[in-house]
């Protein structure tokens, strides 16, 4: 916006902006409320939430049923089907997903982004009540219903290990587990490595059934001996007392010496038939860090928790517990996977590039507008950053990348309001109005226009506030932050700037030279001081007086002398310049030639884009901070082989990790365990994942984390019998993966060979960067299938039920009670020892009492090998398969994804099957198609604010053809610098660009406007009378020329904004204040993923600014000469033009 939009017309201008009235004459209410929002604003910032990215709140509610010895086909049919049912009818419902596994249902209900979580909740249980009749009536428990709050994930692992048995080590994890869950910020602390304590009944079979015994025998006795009831209060002595019977077991051998029953008179006691054991449930899960066996704590946040006091309390929390004695000295306690030194080193690389940005905007302002006049400019932009931090810490917004962005894209307009007041009140304090006129009635002649063009700029952000899914929920916050940021500069540059401005504004003559004796003694001074608090140690304010010494100096020495040759040389020759090839575009035929010029280009910018093929991402990749590598072993192997294969797994990882081990901050292993998706059963014996954690990508040097993951990749393709994927963290937000492909039908059988199909149709083609096709489901699953044979079971009265139910507890248990130990309890369970478990022919020999006879399993039933699916998936009411794969480093998953597309197009699918493209490229799809949808829409709101503005068509028109023509420097950007096309980063930045583009063109078409209206008013002609064609040229060039230094002025400021991150230019000021470290680094996470946005803005909006000053006017010109000839041609031209023709010479 330029700072004369109105002014020049000050005589006709009579309209007072009562805001600027009643703030001037409430000055020091207005110094108040700018201290008041200075110090709540650091205030808000300090309590805003840390985090990488925003926390995303997406209805999904989760509902679980357990049906305990059950068949992945059974659950589907038993419980799945009765519920999703039900949920059919739901208001806002999405998406409905399921997987029904062994004795475990699942359901998924993805609500719409409009639908609050705590409704879908409610709705949700209230459907699930309703099928609760038609579930079985032996359903021990309610299905669990429940919603999914991604906001809450590990945020550390604590890993404890030493010379402790790994139960005095699950000992001091459970104290630390306790503290850590005392902590307001702290959801959860899980303990892994270790299992569950469990008190263990281990039956010898032979010995019971010698004793004539059954384990229902055994459960009972327990039952009954493990007691603690009141039985009511009595009064004795003139006392009452509670009567309370307490029987519960508190050692191993009061179990022991239970007795079971009598035999022959003689009791039997547990010890006769079982071994009690005081031990662990199965094992499931095994930890180890550095090839160290540990004990490790997943510590989670809740919600809307601060990351980074979370995890303060938590290390605080180690550390008073080693010095308070409550663990030992010789512990060893490392913490990995800090996600809170992630996101410090995130936040603060972007708030240094807002200081960086900062400083170099309030240069360049300095350098256009002098020092004093650049200072109530850039006032703006703290002023406004700390209103939006008080906005939006009130609405609940963490303190993220996206907000901090938001702010950094924001940094070139937020100057721009202020820019047009203080321009505006300084030219008319020059021409003799004193300050407070000169506020009054620069203010209020600008007051409109300003509102005007930053409805527009809001215009272009406005739609993305309205993006749907998850894509949606996480970049949403962008422009949220980016419309309270620009409200926020409009309310400073017009109420609270203007009272400073009263007050201490003064004609600064840029000719005038400098006292450099005082400026030298002040600096001397100053230094002075400042060597004072360096002796003391006080070296952070001892370094911001020798800042200030330092720039009173330069700018004596260097910034005055170069600001006065900038603006007046070098500004001076560049309007020179300008008007004279603006003159030389304005004649004759030439207008038509720069037009179609300008057409061409964009045509052939968009040819060479295309011939330079650059690669189409959804989001941007950033080398990896930590790689994944997952063993998957056959589905049924014992979680010992998969650790005995992992171990040599981990070999590998570290031979070749050994050149790297200097930017390697931990390698852990938890084998009973995968890199699950969203909602899938990351929990398996025959999986293990091991996670390498790097340093930050600054203390890298010059290694390349994606190279190492290549090698990785290399290194372990070879491997035997197992499949290893090796992949990174998850980035954004979670979408699915790259490859992802489900396919719909209703027979399990039909759809297994329809993805096999597709398998081998893929894999025959040998695509390039996909990593290893995969199901989601295991159609090999080995079991043991028993066959009852009912008839010869009904003769001996033996239900099908009793057989199972044998089996199932003679391998599964029977959890007949609780064990307290101090406050902790601990399940005892009744099975059969190991040796017998693992052994078929115990299993089926068996006896079942019936009468006093003893009838062996085998007599009655039989069994066979045999193998099934693991799970049944489901998606809104249909069996789902999906084949999914992660592209290979350094591949693009979009070509990937086309190949594939056109290798199935021939399939011929069977009638009631179907096949699509979810995951990452159905995420892709909508956000490309909403993308579009918000371009058209902010374009549709930018024309109707500048119709409703100019009261013309032609003239937005002009404006809107800019905005279109400042893609040619993005593509040719793209495509010479060979950069990859990021679908989000990339589209948002065009829509910014429109934005931003739009107040440029609007700043130079309504100057041309009254530069043309006061010709008229020179001539003595009517309004809607053409021009002669000098005196058109002449009104284009003056106004070009004039709004020529605003124009650039807005375009640098943006631009040099965005430079820090666009180049991962990274200063630490707090560190180069405090301890003399500037910290410098080049590139990082930051700029991989906010590069691509940047970049696109700042190359259409450089190629944009000269297509401003040169292409619109030319636009302006060529619009006057077609509207003279239509005229014309209909006979319709006003009567001044029909008698000197000016026209006609063109």
């Amino acid at each position: 916006m330029d700072k004369e939009k109105v002014s020049e017309n000050t005589q006709n201008i009579t309209r007072k902006f009562k805001p600027v009235y009643l703030a001037l004459k409430n000055k020091t209410t207005v110094y108040i409320l700018t201290l008041m929002l200075v110090i709540f604003g650091l205030f808000s910032y300090n309590q805003m939430p840390r985090e990488s990215f925003p926390e995303i709140v997406v209805p999904y509610i989760f509902v679980q049923t357990i049906y305990p010895g059950n068949s992945p086909v059974d659950i589907e049919n038993l419980i799945t089907r009765p519920i999703e049912q039900e949920l059919k009818g739901m208001d806002g419902v999405k998406k409905v997903s399921s997987a029904s596994y062994q004795d475990v249902s699942t359901i998924v209900v993805e609500f719409n982004t409009n639908v609050e979580i705590k409704q879908a909740l409610q709705d949700t249980k209230d459907n699930v009540d309703k099928a609760r009749s038609d579930l079985p009536g032996d359903l021990e428990n309610d299905p669990l219903v429940l919603d999914l709050d991604f906001s809450e994930f590990p945020i550390l692992n604590v890993n404890i290990s030493g010379d402790f048995s790994m139960r005095e080590l699950k000992d001091y994890a459970e104290i630390l587990q306790d503290e850590f869950e005392s902590l307001s910020e702290i959801s959860e602390a899980t303990i892994r490595g270790i299992d569950d304590r469990e008190i263990q009944v281990n039956v010898d079979p032979h010995k019971l059934e010698a004793r004539g015994m059954t384990y229902e025998d055994i459960a009972l006795a327990l039952q009954l001996e493990n007691v603690t009831i009141g039985a009511g209060e009595f009064t004795a002595d003139e006392t009452r007392r509670v009567v309370r019977t307490e029987a519960d077991y508190t050692n191993m051998d009061q179990i022991r010496n239970t007795i079971i029953k009598l035999n022959g008179g003689k009791p039997v006691y547990i010890r006769d038939v079982a071994d009690v054991v005081d031990g662990y449930k199965e094992k499931s899960t095994i930890s180890r860090l550095d090839n160290k066996p540990v004990v490790t704590l997943a510590v989670t946040k809740k919600s809307g928790a601060n990351i980074l006091e979370a995890t303060a309390k938590v290390n605080q929390i180690l550390e008073e517990q080693v010095e308070r004695g409550y663990l030992p000295q010789n512990l060893e306690i490392t913490v990995t996977d800090d996600m809170s030194t992630y996101v410090k080193n995130e936040i603060a690389t972007l708030e240094n590039s807002i200081i960086l940005g900062m400083i170099l905007v309030i240069f360049v302002l300095f350098l256009f507008l002098g020092f004093r006049n650049a200072l109530f400019s850039g006032l703006a932009i703290p002023m406004s950053m700390f209103l939006s931090f008080i906005i939006l810490e009130q609405a609940g917004v963490t303190l993220n990348s996206m907000v901090l962005y938001g702010l950094i894209l924001a940094l070139g307009m937020l100057v721009d309001n202020a820019i047009v007041v203080v321009e505006n009140v300084y030219r008319l304090h020059v021409l003799g109005y004193s300050t407070l006129k000169a506020t009054k009635k620069g203010v209020s002649e600008i007051a409109f226009p300003i509102i005007s063009s930053t409805l527009t700029t809001l215009a272009a952000f406005f739609p993305l506030m309205f993006w749907e899914g998850i894509v949606g929920e996480f970049m949403s916050i962008l422009p949220q932050t980016l419309i309270v940021v620009l409200a926020s500069s409009l309310f400073v540059a017009l109420v609270l700037n203007p009272p400073f401005i009263a007050r201490f504004m003064k004609v600064d003559d840029i000719r005038q030279k400098v006292d450099w004796k005082k400026s030298f003694k002040n600096a001397g001074i100053l230094t002075a001081i400042a060597a004072v608090f360096y002796l003391i140690g006080v070296y952070l304010l001892g370094n911001i007086l020798m800042t200030v010494a330092l720039l009173m100096v330069l700018n004596v020495l260097i910034f005055r002398p170069t600001a006065r040759w900038f603006q007046l040389r070098f500004l001076v020759w560049l309007e020179n310049l300008y008007e004279r090839q603006l003159r030389r575009a304005l004649t004759g035929w030439k207008p038509i030639l720069y037009f179609s010029g300008t057409f061409i280009l964009l045509i052939v910018s968009i040819w060479f884009y295309s011939v330079r093929q650059p690669s189409v991402v959804f989001f941007p990749e950033t080398d990896p901070q930590t790689i994944y590598v997952t063993l998957e072993l056959p589905l049924g192997t014992a979680i010992d082989r998969t650790d005995e294969v992992s171990r040599k797994v981990e070999s590998i990882i570290n031979t070749t990790m050994e050149p790297y081990m200097g930017i390697v901050k931990s390698i852990t292993t938890s084998v009973g365990n995968g890199k699950g998706g969203m909602f899938e059963n990351e929990q398996s014996p025959n999986k293990s994942l091991t996670s390498i954690s790097f340093e930050e990508y600054k203390l890298r040097g010059d290694i390349n984390t994606s190279d190492i993951m290549k090698e990785l990749t290399a290194n372990l393709s070879g491997f035997v019998g197992a499949k290893i994927f090796v992949e990174r963290e998850d980035q954004g937000p979670p979408v699915g993966a790259d490859v992802n492909i489900e396919v719909t039908g209703d027979d399990f059988d039909q759809l297994i060979k329809i993805t096999d199909d597709f398998m081998n149709i893929i894999n025959e083609d040998n695509i390039q960067g996909i990593d290893e096709l995969k199901l989601d489901i295991n159609v090999h699953q080995p079991e043991m299938l028993i066959k009852v044979d009912r008839e010869k079971a009904r003769r001996y009265e033996l239900s099908t039920q009793q057989i199972a139910m044998t089996l199932r507890n003679s391998l599964y248990g029977y959890d007949v009670g609780d064990y307290k130990d101090g406050e902790d309890e601990y399940d005892i369970f009744i099975r059969l020892k190991e040796e017998y478990r693992n052994d078929v022919s115990t299993l089926m020999n068996q006896k079942l009492m019936v009468e006093g006879n003893k009838i062996p399993i085998s007599a009655v039933a039989d069994f066979e090998y045999s193998s099934t699916y693991d799970k049944v998936n489901r998606i809104d009411f249909k069996r789902v398969i999906t084949i999914s794969s992660n592209v290979v480093e350094g591949y693009n998953a979009n070509e990937v994804n086309d190949r594939i597309r056109q290798l199935l197009v021939e399939y011929q699918m069977p009638e009631g099957y179907d096949y699509e493209f979810t995951g990452e490229q159905q995420e892709q799809d909508e956000s490309s198609q909403f993308l579009i949808f918000a371009l058209l829409v902010a374009v549709a709101l930018i024309g109707l604010i500048m119709i409703t503005q100019f009261n013309s068509f032609i003239r937005p028109a002009i404006i809107m053809m800019t905005v279109l023509f400042s893609t040619i420097g993005v593509f040719l950007g793209l495509a010479i610098f060979k950069m990859e096309f990021v679908i989000i980063m990339t589209g948002i930045g065009i829509i910014s660009l429109a934005g931003i583009v739009v107040n440029n063109g609007i700043v130079l078409i309504d100057y041309i406007d009254l530069m043309r209206k006061r010709r008229r008013e020179e001539l003595g002609v009517s309004e809607g009378t053409f021009l002669p064609v000098k005196d058109e040229i002449e009104c284009l060039v003056m106004a070009g020329k004039t709004r020529l230094r605003p124009v650039l002025l807005t375009a640098i400021t943006t631009v040099l904004g965005l430079i820090p991150l666009a180049v991962g230019l990274n200063f630490d000021f707090i560190t180069l204040y405090t301890h003399f470290d500037p910290d410098f680094a080049l590139g990082g996470e930051s700029t991989a993923w906010w590069g691509p946005m940047s970049w696109t803005v700042i190359f259409g909006l450089t190629f944009a600014t000269f297509l401003t000053l040169l292409i619109a006017p030319v636009m302006y010109m060529l619009t006057i000469r077609i509207n003279y000839r239509i005229k014309k041609m209909l006979r319709i031209l006003p009567e001044e033009n029909k008698e000197h023709k000016p026209q006609e010479q063109v």
